[in-house]
């Protein structure tokens, strides 16, 4: 017989712990950027701090795409419990990725991107969806994830939104970490950038 993995007020109020959950975090990355009290906790960075932190993220975030895309393969395939351990390391990967994105926000600088004007404007398009689609995925993943988590396989069938939601948000999470690495890769490896130290600086990967 399948059991959830967590029960109790979570399980029982999946929306409500999603919205405050989802809070916790946009308030904790605005902080960084607009509260100057709450990014002092951070230490300040050195560029070199700077710039390793900047390739983890990203190669965070490209492994991220891989288990995201083996946990959809694998949930068209039926395989339930593969598809399950895909998405919760997806997204423990994404807690990482936070882990290292809020010091390197709060105590790092700003890259400016450098380039011809076409691809520069190529890499704002990208650079915008990328942070509108993280905004919005945030919400969506937490739901699914905890849909997940708190629901046996039968019953996310068969009485949640899970499936519905969960295309939702694989495909925005993909689609964000997809642009975010391109907007990396550009900025960072096939055109030059300038750099600007700052405490709570806005960082653009």
């Amino acid at each position: 017989m399948e059991h959830p993995v967590i029960s109790g007020p979570i399980r029982e109020r999946p929306g409500t712990v999603t919205a405050i959950l989802s809070a916790i975090g946009y308030v904790a990355v605005l902080g960084v950027f607009l509260v100057p009290d709450f990014a002092a906790l951070f230490p300040e960075l050195s560029r070199g701090q700077v710039e390793f932190l900047t390739h983890a993220i990203a190669a965070v975030n490209s492994v991220t795409i891989v288990t995201i895309s083996l946990g959809v393969y694998w949930i068209r395939k039926g395989q339930v419990k593969r598809h399950a351990m895909a998405m919760t390391t997806s997204f423990v990967l994404i807690l990482v990725f936070l882990g290292m994105y809020l010091p390197r926000v709060a105590g790092g600088g700003t890259k400016y991107f450098v380039g011809p004007d076409p691809v520069y404007y190529a890499y704002l398009l990208m650079l915008g969806v990328h942070i509108l689609l993280s905004i919005v995925s945030v919400p969506v993943v937490l739901y699914a994830v905890i849909l997940g988590l708190t629901h046996t396989d039968h019953e996310l069938r068969t009485e949640t939104p899970h499936k519905r939601v969960g295309r939702i948000a694989a495909s925005a999470w993909l689609l964000s970490l997809t642009l975010g690495v391109i907007t990396y890769l550009l900025l960072n490896h096939v055109y030059g950038s300038t750099f600007e130290a700052a405490q709570a600086a806005i960082v653009f990967l």
